[in-house]
């Protein structure tokens, strides 16, 4: 079964907070939030301008408020760039921690990506064996807390369907798998539908996001991901893949939670979530 989240980073570029995401969700009759932690604390988030929550908060009392909401949280974004010498120094840690807190809160993921770029001065195969080094280190605690480790594509590696399946067959772990993203494949020059059928044996969670035809038409094939969508889902460009998608997920019997990702606007979120539901009915 295909269920329907979104993620609560839509509301960042409103300067809004999670609650705001929560009653959107519970306004659309979802069933999942998937949100993104701070590893310490950051003012703008204190002050209430921005969704994201630091891992420095009681995981028990936003468990007890999600359960009082009847949101379940489909996935946690715990994605400091893992890959290269800087995902060793803070993104081991800051997954560690974040699979600590998505165990609190009865969370079964946390997403992982690499950064935008490729690491200056690094071959792709130094690249491999320092983000082996470091996945190995977040692995122990992903088995000993029941928390999956997800690998979303949004960069230069991550998006290169060879380094990916290296990786993955590099472990052969049940708790190492794929947060695939429909918008970031897209912008990355691939075709979507290929690459999640690639990748689908390792996929546990999706990214729904749209690209607009402006977007499209002046950085696909130059970079390789955007945090959400400008448009609604089901408005872009890339609309068609999407649907593709969701056929294909449904034709192979997949079970999980697709999270939206676009502007938070109330009319995006609406639109959005009317897409889908078309799509899942």
């Amino acid at each position: 079964m295909i269920e329907l989240g979104m993620h609560a980073d839509n509301f960042r570029p409103l300067s809004a907070n999670f609650k705001t995401a929560v009653e959107s969700a519970i306004k659309y009759k979802m069933d999942h939030i998937e949100f993104a932690v701070i590893h310490g604390q950051y003012f703008v988030q204190a002050m209430g301008y921005d969704p994201a929550i630091s891992l420095q908060s009681n995981p028990r009392a936003l468990r007890r408020y999600l359960d009082e909401k009847g949101i379940k949280v489909s996935q946690i974004d715990g994605s400091y760039p893992l890959m290269g010498p800087d995902g060793s120094a803070f993104g081991v840690q800051y997954v560690q921690q974040s699979i600590r807190f998505a165990a609190e809160i009865d969370c079964p993921i946390v997403d992982t990506v690499d950064g935008a770029f490729e690491i200056e001065g690094f071959s792709k195969e130094e690249v491999f064996r320092i983000t082996c080094d470091n996945y190995r280190q977040c692995l122990p605690w992903a088995e000993d807390y029941g928390v999956i480790i997800n690998i979303e594509p949004h960069g230069p590696y991550t998006n290169d369907g060879d380094f990916m399946e290296r990786l993955f067959e590099y472990f052969d772990s049940e708790y190492l798998r794929c947060n695939f993203d429909t918008g970031n494949s897209f912008i990355a020059g691939l075709d979507p539908v290929a690459y999640l059928r690639r990748l689908r044996k390792y996929v546990t969670h999706l990214h729904i996001k749209d690209v607009s035809p402006g977007l499209a038409a002046a950085v696909r094939g130059e970079e390789t991901g955007i945090g959400m969508s400008e448009v609604p889902i089901g408005g872009g460009v890339n609309a068609e893949n999407i649907k593709k998608c969701i056929e294909f997920l449904q034709e192979t019997d997949w079970s999980g939670a697709i999270s939206i990702e676009c502007y938070g606007a109330d009319d995006n979120i609406r639109r959005s979530v009317e897409f889908l539901r078309g799509l899942l009915d």
